[in-house]
């Protein structure tokens, strides 16, 4: 079992940064890659970024490339995402996911299991 906590939301001018935090509990973390989602208000959850078991191979949606960056310290049983150059479309309810193996995803059928959200919110 996992279990994720995501922290770091909020709200932030169009242009800004943000750095959301995922913690994870449970023995695993280290050997299962991680990815981030995104839902917006009425629409469906989808991809912003995932990395592998190790850090080695990181995947992006393609309207955050360049903006964001996933990071992980199996040590701290922590991953993160570095948000930058926001804008508005950004705004939604953030997921961090941890996969069902060391294999890196951009499908939600491949993670297992899911924080709460932590809501980003950027104003124009």
């Amino acid at each position: 079992q996992v279990q994720l906590v995501e922290s770091g939301g909020g709200l932030v001018q169009a242009g800004g940064s943000l750095r959301l935090s995922c913690a994870a509990s449970g023995r695993t973390f280290s050997s299962r890659a991680m990815g981030w989602f995104r839902q917006a208000p009425g629409k469906e959850r989808a991809f912003v970024a995932a990395i592998s078991w190790n850090g080695d191979i990181t995947y992006y949606a393609d309207s955050v490339k360049g903006r964001f960056t996933i990071s992980r310290h199996n040590a701290q049983n922590t991953a993160s995402l570095q948000m930058n150059s926001l804008k508005p479309e950004d705004t939604a309810l953030y997921y961090c996911a941890a996969a069902r193996s060391l294999a890196v995803s951009t499908l939600e059928s491949n993670y297992a299991y899911w924080g709460q959200g932590t809501q980003v919110t950027v104003s124009s």
